[in-house]
């Protein structure tokens, strides 16, 4: 259940852009295939939200082209980037391009989610409910299965653009 809210926002979009443009966050690719093809798109919203059970969320612009697919699969693919590969960050943030076509190397999991080859890390998990939050929806899922893999350097994205996180002294 939700509560109606009885006033209006008092900071505009463009102020609110400002904000968290100056909030570091990890950049993710997330990719799932509903029966169409793979979809894929760069998330920087991925969120721990529970231990037990282990459940993620993140959120998609509902006006996103891979928007129709992670609404109709019922699991997906969350790929961790390394702070080389803003490459594939911004390929996976590009309109109107086959994400999936050359250079991406991606397969599939036994149980059939498209993953990418080259993420040091991967987490797959059913999507258990998809919620309307204004012009996103937000997308909660149950990790299954999880690749670690070794030790990496974080890919994020701050003002505005990628760069690695800087471990403090």
């Amino acid at each position: 259940m939700s509560a109606r809210l009885d006033y209006e926002p008092g900071v505009g979009a463009e102020s609110f852009r400002a904000l968290f443009r100056a909030h570091p966050a990890g950049v993710t690719v997330i990719c799932a295939d509903a029966g169409d093809g793979p979809a894929g798109f760069t998330a920087t919203s991925l969120t721990s939200v529970s231990l037990d059970p282990p459940l993620v969320s993140f959120a998609i612009a509902s006006t996103s082209s891979a928007w129709p697919t992670i609404r109709d699969a019922q699991s997906l693919t969350v790929n961790f980037l390394s702070a080389e590969q803003h490459v594939i960050a911004t390929r996976f943030a590009t309109s109107g391009i086959d994400r999936f076509g050359a250079p991406t190397l991606w397969s599939r999991l036994e149980s059939g989610e498209p993953v990418l080859d080259d993420a040091p890390a991967f987490l797959r998990a059913v999507v258990t409910e998809r919620i309307e939050a204004g012009d996103h929806h937000v997308v909660l899922a149950l990790v299954v299965d999880a690749e670690t893999g070794g030790s990496h350097e974080p890919l994020v994205y701050h003002a505005g653009g990628y760069c690695a996180a800087a471990p403090l002294e």
